[in-house]
């Protein structure tokens, strides 16, 4: 049962799209249906006043109207220029840094309530007038009073209620959606705004913030393809961050960097690259690289460098996605579909009785038309696209703990695409990826995962006797049970003895090999195989039946 106050935020939604023309929304929606004609019976529908602009600027006011929640969502759509209509894309894409700010009261308000005293107190100089805006937070300039200037973010005046009513709207559409949706089961909506309130909740946290923004400079210093700013811990607090102050150029100011003669070849490899060493190599990505977060440093315009902010989004993945998300990568680039089917099926994320020969074939249907276009033409956006319909047909459950770095590589291509329109992704992702591989299948990263469990693994060895006796003598109390057993018995016992030890040994030892990951993967299962046997050739024989006498 929808309660009262979310069904009035749901109204208020329709309200805002009547308002700004764009009815359509409304009359395409499956959802509400009994409600969603209340507006054209409404006198305030009548006598209101319509905005009359573009499509793309009645898109974008109302997303701004509607709040955090829907400007975020317009951000993460506006990366994708070469999928959107030219109108929508422009834009959206002033949703980056356009966003209308507080005012410099609140702010001042606002670091005193963190701090506990007045702002002149707390920095040497204080911009009351905002540098910048987002969905979220805003930040100024000021000093600190050793002379260093910063940039002071500080979190918008009751956004956490904004956030929370606007998520439980999300959460009451995705239960309706599961329920009444043919594809809501496997695309699991209530799952995935689960993982997106986590995210943006996250976003509310400025301290978790600064600590986001600590690890990238520390994975990436001394680096030549990135800066992060430092962070002054003495100034953080959970709504108030303080970082240095970097100047670049906006990466979407194209005509800036254009005249400047910036390298957009290398500035195009890098962010690619970028990607892939944070997803793989540091298993810790930034993942909000909308334009309004990136800035380049043009000091040498042919060898530029990407500058980030903006660090409240960040994803890591489990070792066994990584593993898998890789394979995949290597195998579609391959074009080897049985293998990519193969993972999808290893991975659960297609159903386990699934044929492997149809999926394949129907990513083969999908992939063969697209990889007879050179690298540098072909659009992950538009193969992610392709490859979802192919899905719905198998029953493919969405991956909540993978959308986040779905939409970062569809923002990275984006931005990609518009730095320089000959990009080929794979080309430059690859060996960053095959790097990964290689040292995750080498001796050194085998030996380092075993160090990091060895705990486990000594805990483990040292309860295997008094497991492995355990065993035993489940296995042999069927013995025959003779008082006095011949030598040929206890041989034939002694012998049992050694393979059901050994068959246990070898069950763990397996068992082992496959949680550590050992490469190549079917060595585990190997020595699990050889164990079960011994195990197997182990068991008590059943005894003879004795002859009944006359």
């Amino acid at each position: 049962m929808i309660r009262l106050r979310l069904l009035l935020r749901l109204l208020d939604i329709q309200r805002v799209l009547v308002r700004h023309g764009l009815d359509d929304l409304i009359t395409s929606a499956h959802l509400f249906r009994p409600v969603r004609f209340l507006f054209y019976l409404s006198p305030f529908t009548w006598f209101s006043k319509r905005s009359s602009g573009p499509r793309g600027q009645r898109i974008r006011e109302a997303l701004e109207e509607l709040g955090p929640i829907f400007v975020k969502f317009g951000q993460s759509v506006s990366t994708r220029q070469d999928l959107l209509p030219a109108d929508i894309g422009v834009e959206l894409a002033k949703l980056q840094d356009q966003v209308p700010p507080f005012s410099g009261e609140e702010a001042l308000e606002a670091i005193e309530a963190a701090f506990g005293q007045p702002a002149d107190t707390v920095f040497a100089t204080f911009d009351r007038e905002a540098l910048a805006a987002a969905s979220i937070a805003q930040v100024h300039v000021a000093k600190l009073h050793s002379g260093q200037e910063v940039i002071v973010k500080i979190l918008r005046p009751n956004v956490e209620a904004q956030v929370a009513r606007d998520i439980e709207v999300l959460y009451a559409i995705a239960r309706l959606v599961q329920r009444y949706w043919q594809d809501g089961r496997r695309l699991r909506p209530v799952e995935v705004v689960a993982e997106y309130e986590k995210t943006v909740l996250n976003e509310l946290d400025l301290m978790r913030e600064a600590a986001n923004a600590a690890q990238l400079r520390r994975n990436f210093r001394g680096s030549t393809m990135i800066y992060v700013p430092e962070i002054y811990w003495d100034h953080c607090r959970m709504r108030v961050m303080v970082m240095e102050r970097i100047h670049g150029v906006p990466i979407n100011d194209m005509a800036t960097l254009r005249r400047l003669g910036t390298n957009f070849k290398k500035l195009a490899a890098d962010g690619v690259e970028i990607f892939f060493t944070q997803v793989f190599r540091d298993n810790f990505f930034h993942a909000d690289m909308h334009p309004g977060n990136i800035f380049v440093d043009v000091t040498d315009p042919k060898n530029p460098r990407y500058a980030a902010v903006d660090f409240g989004i960040v994803g890591t993945l489990e070792d066994s996605d990584l593993r898998y998300l890789a394979a995949n990568f290597l195998a579609f680039f391959d074009r080897n579909y049985h293998r990519v089917a193969q993972l999808h099926v290893n991975s659960g994320w297609v159903p386990p009785d699934t044929r492997v020969d149809e999926l394949e074939s129907a990513i083969r249907t999908v992939c063969e038309p697209i990889f007879n276009k050179p690298l540098k033409d072909i659009s992950f956006g538009q193969v992610l696209l392709r490859l979802f319909q192919v899905a719905r047909r198998f029953d493919m459950e969405v991956q909540p703990q993978l959308i986040l770095l779905q939409k970062t590589l569809v923002q990275i291509e984006g931005l990609g695409r518009v730095l320089y329109p000959d990009l080929d992704l794979w080309a430059t992702g690859q060996p960053v990826l095959q790097k990964w591989v290689t040292a995750q299948t080498g001796p050194k990263a085998t030996a380092e995962r075993i160090w990091h469990d060895l705990p486990e693994v000594r805990y483990t060895l040292e309860r295997l006797p008094t497991v492995a006796r355990r065993l035993v003598d489940q296995v042999l109390q069927n013995d025959s049970g003779l008082p006095i057993p011949s030598r040929d018995a206890l041989y034939r016992r002694e012998r049992r003895q050694y393979r059901v030890i050994g068959g246990v040994a070898g069950i763990v030892a397996g068992a082992l090999l496959i949680g550590l990951g050992a490469e190549p993967d079917w060595v585990g299962w190997l020595v699990g195989a050889i164990g079960l046997v011994s195990l197997y050739l182990g068991r008590p024989k059943p005894p003879l039946a004795r002859r009944s006498r006359p």
